[in-house]
């Protein structure tokens, strides 16, 4: 089980950072998007052995999003640069496709399950994102105390 969690971070960290290298972002934060997108993932996979998909997605997307937001900060950027990449692995591509198959097939039932299974993932996701926006700056800035 343990190896399994570790290779899963490790392809979910290469795939946020291919993600990055698509959408051009530098290559001195590669290594910040993988392990975004790697941390998102493992708290995703461990979450979902408690908890229903969209309520795991919210809890792992709002990681992501910290994440993002303490390291664009910390490194002087744009939090999209960390954010748009390190939700790859948790937006629900199969969900979408499935869905459309699904009616292209003119199997409506299966679309409707599926539909409202992926809106709900979506929405968790949009949520998780307004609620670590709506942390004040000061959270994740370095104070210094002048003497």
């Amino acid at each position: 089980m343990n190896i399994r969690i570790l290779w899963e971070f490790f392809a979910a960290a290469l795939g946020t950072m291919a993600f990055a290298l698509l959408f051009h972002v530098p290559r001195k934060y590669y290594g910040y998007c993988g392990l975004i997108g790697g941390c998102g993932w493992v708290c995703y996979e461990v979450l979902l052995l408690w908890c229903s998909a969209p309520l795991a997605t919210f809890f792992a997307n709002t990681v992501v999003v910290f994440l993002s937001r303490l390291f664009a900060v910390r490194r002087e950027c744009p939090v999209t640069v960390f954010l748009i990449s390190g939700i790859f692995p948790l937006v629900p591509g199969a969900g979408i496709y499935w869905t459309a198959y699904y009616v292209v097939t003119n199997d409506l039932d299966l679309a409707g399950e599926r539909g409202f299974a992926t809106l709900k993932i979506a929405v968790a996701i949009v949520l998780s994102i307004l609620l670590v926006f709506e942390l004040p700056q000061s959270v994740f800035s370095k104070k210094r105390k002048r003497m």
